[in-house]
């Protein structure tokens, strides 16, 4: 199994001593999420301070940039680390598009799968010199002079993966995408009777095969070198798991696992603003459907039962001052886990 850790986001001066422990670690892709900051930003920083770790954004949000801005970006990434970038993108909700950036709100699934069509063609265009003609109901890029196109690399174009919850955007993943980004409120009977099925659907759709698709997620994992640490990662895991249980996107999981009445009481208590209290509302036994939980000791077991046989990869974090020996010990145990993963198709 494949193992992620997030690169620090906020101290550009961190990123490139922590991108280097990670890979000393073992670690095999270092990870950014846009949330307070720019998600590529730091990983340029990594690219220059790192020569194996796979890179990748976990999510940027995509409909706020052009698929040309995107492009841009994400082929500088991939040339200056020699291919070890892959481009994570999701749409975020409608809120979010609309009163946080600006942005005109449209069926997101459609629309995602257009923008993974449309930067495959720039990307095409800038590797092979063929003229870009990409026409689609949300994007039309037709124009792309030798001014404005950088040097082909030579190398594999660079992987997309998606971020999906639903059953539609599920099953653009599988169509069009290199992989997916499982959202942490995935427990793994919704992996199985929902995520995997709809994956498999957009594969056949598009005659992909699952050994070059990457299953990131879902679910957290709590850990620490005690039983009172492991209790404190799972109130954090408890306060992620209220946070994103009140937002409506998230009540299919819920009721799959017959938890809709804990979905309105937290949806109705954040009408009201009173986060504080949603927490509360979480038992351990919702924490365990959510996350692996465990000590250091009983860690790798945990997530295997979690996460084994139908995840490609978990992100991993440990806190500041793990000795590195012990990060290189429970890092290797995960990565023996199998999974069917076996490589993006270069192709």
């Amino acid at each position: 199994m494949q193992v992620f850790t997030t690169l620090p986001m906020n101290d550009w001066s961190e990123a490139g001593p922590a991108a280097q422990a990670a890979e000393a670690a073992g670690f095999d892709a270092l990870m950014t999420l846009e949330a307070k900051h720019d998600a590529f930003m730091p990983l340029a920083v990594a690219t220059l301070a790192t020569r194996r770790i796979a890179l990748t954004t976990s999510i940027a949000v995509a409909f706020p940039r052009s698929p040309t801005v995107t492009a841009m970006q994400a082929w500088d990434l991939h040339a200056n680390s020699k291919g070890r970038f892959v481009l994570g993108l999701g749409s975020q909700v409608k809120g979010h598009n609309e009163r946080r950036f600006g942005i005109p709100w449209s069926p997101p699934a459609p629309r995602l799968r257009e923008y993974v069509h449309a930067l495959r063609a720039i990307w095409r265009c800038w590797q092979t010199g063929e003229t870009l003609r990409y026409e689609g109901e949300y994007y039309r890029l037709t124009l792309m002079t030798p001014d404005f196109s950088p040097e082909p690399t030579g190398l594999p174009m660079v992987p997309v993966t998606i971020a999906a919850v639903g059953p539609a955007m599920l099953r653009v993943a599988g169509e069009v995408a290199d992989g997916v980004r499982l959202h942490p409120i995935c427990s793994r009977r919704y992996l199985e009777e929902v995520c995997l099925p709809r994956i498999e659907e957009g594969m056949r759709r598009s005659g992909r095969k699952r050994a070059h698709f990457d299953v990131h997620g879902g679910g957290f994992v709590a850990t620490g070198p005690d039983a009172a640490s492991v209790a404190k990662a799972m109130d954090w895991v408890r306060f992620r798991v209220a946070f994103y249980g009140s937002t409506r996107t998230y009540m299919p999981i819920l009721e799959l696992h017959g938890l809709q009445d804990l979905g309105l009481k937290l949806h109705d208590l954040s009408v009201q603003g009173r986060w504080k209290e949603m927490a509360a509302l979480v038992s351990d036994d919702v924490v365990r459907i959510f996350a692996a939980c465990g000590t250091y000791d009983e860690i790798v077991p945990a997530i295997e039962t979690r996460f084994g046989g139908v995840a490609d990869a978990i992100e991993l974090n440990f806190p500041a001052g793990t000795q590195p020996g012990l990060m290189r010990e429970l890092v290797a145990g995960i990565r023996r886990i199998p999974h069917i993963f076996q490589g993006f198709a270069t192709a």
